[in-house]
């Protein structure tokens, strides 16, 4: 499988980063199958720099059959809204899977999610909500043994 990291930087040797804001799927190192979708992280990241890359990477699935892998499916369910919630809004909340596979929730999905945890919209209304979203997905490594599934293969340049 081919999956694709947006980032300012070429990244040949990815790592597990805690981040600044709290993430979907909690710290790790994140990826997509969807080029546009790093294409579309990249730019975001854009302002201030004058160039980005998006890096590909070879996913060895053999490697990764002895991992703790949490999939979730596309469209979302109530499993998945849990799970996000909790690594968005718990503090010092954790999991310990090896990786996260799923929907990615971009910034309708953020919209939609707010209003669900300002008490705006059930559970169940979020999940029709989402129904309505073409939605990437995304792969979460959150550990150095899922790491080692990834095989750095090349950065493609961005600019605006």
């Amino acid at each position: 499988m081919i999956l694709f990291h947006g980032s300012l930087q070429i990244v040949k040797a990815p790592r597990i980063l805690v981040p600044t804001r709290t993430l979907d799927y909690g710290p790790g190192f994140y990826t997509t199958t969807s080029e546009q979708q790093a294409r579309e992280w990249v730019l975001r990241k854009l302002s201030g720099a004058d160039v980005g890359h998006i890096n590909v990477y070879d996913f060895d699935e053999q490697k990764a059959s002895g991992l703790d892998w949490l999939s979730f499916n596309n469209p979302p369910d109530e499993d998945w809204v849990d799970f996000v919630h909790a690594n968005r809004t718990q503090r010092g909340f954790t999991h310990t899977h090896d990786l996260v596979y799923g929907p990615v929730a971009n910034d309708r999905v953020y919209a939609a999610f707010a209003l669900y945890e300002q008490g705006l919209l059930g559970k169940q209304e979020l999940i029709a909500e989402l129904k309505t979203y073409k939605l990437i997905d995304q792969m979460l490594f959150h550990s150095e043994k899922a790491l080692r599934t990834l095989t750095f293969t090349q950065a493609k340049e961005v600019r605006l």
